[in-house]
Parts: C-alpha cells; sequence; structure tokens
C-alpha cells in the first residue's frame, strides 16, 4: 500500500492510502475519493515530506490514539508479523527478486525487503504486484 498526501479544491489536506498510483487515480475517477472535511470529489496528490520518526514523536502518537485506533495499530502489528513469518526475506535485493517472480523466472512465492523509491516506482510501472509492509519502532530494537 501506498500513503497519499492528498488536498481538495478547498485546501483541506488529508491523507489516503492505495494499492498503487493507478488504484488512486481509478478511485478518483469513479468518485471514491472523497475529502473527509468537505466532502468535495476534486481531490488531488499534495506534495508529501518524508516521515521521520523519533521516540519523542511516536510516544506523543501513542498518547494520541484512542481505543480503536490501539487496536487497528495491534492488528497491523499482528498482520506485519505473520507476512514476514510466511515471507523469504530478500534484503535489498527485493525489487530484482520480485521481477524475477513476476515474469516467472523463479519460484513464485512470498518475500519481503528493501527497495528504493526509484526501484519501488520500476517496479509499479512494469505491473509488479507489491505492498509496502509497515515498520514499527519496536522493529529496531
Amino acid at each position: 500500500m501506498i500513503r497519499f498526501s492528498l488536498s481538495c479544491e478547498h485546501d483541506h489536506e488529508f491523507e489516503g492510502w492505495f494499492r498503487n498510483n493507478e488504484d488512486f487515480e481509478t478511485q478518483k475517477k469513479r468518485g471514491f475519493v472523497e475529502c473527509p472535511a468537505c466532502g468535495s470529489h476534486k481531490v488531488e496528490k499534495a506534495l508529501m515530506a518524508p516521515a521521520v520518526s523519533t521516540s519523542r514523536r511516536q510516544e506523543k502518537m501513542a498518547l494520541a490514539m484512542d481505543e480503536r485506533q490501539k487496536k487497528v495499530m495491534m492488528e497491523l502489528k499482528a498482520l506485519s508479523e505473520k507476512l514476514r513469518e510466511n515471507a523469504d526475506y530478500v534484503g535489498d535485493k527485493f525489487a530484482e527478486e520480485a521481477r524475477k517472480i513476476h515474469f516467472g523466472e523463479t519460484e513464485a512465492r512470498g518475500i519481503y525487503g528493501e527497495a528504493t523509491p526509484d526501484e519501488a516506482r520500476g517496479l509499479a510501472e512494469d505491473g509488479v504486484a507489491f505492498m509496502p509492509i509497515p515498520v514499527f519502532p519496536e522493529d529496531h530494537n
């Protein structure tokens, strides 16, 4: 999934998650993308700054979450762990391995690893299905 920063014709800013850019464009054309503040369907992608996470920011985020959001976060963590348990880690060779699987050059299997933004764009342009797996602060401890 890819997170896009979006804004409507009235300059309301919000975020949306999509499978890829084509998915965003399809949903937009069908009128499924709507501003949560005003209901406008005239929505465009906005420029995004990279997300830099600090432990202090994470603490504030955790404090600001309501019970429903905490439950969703726990479910997302569980899904992330399950995906990793049932896939092969290929490290920084993710784009290369994903292409090999897509084009039938190697056995189809679940994989995960790292890809640069340019590699991810290239995979999307080639029609390779993939999605980012969330990384949580405790994953780095």
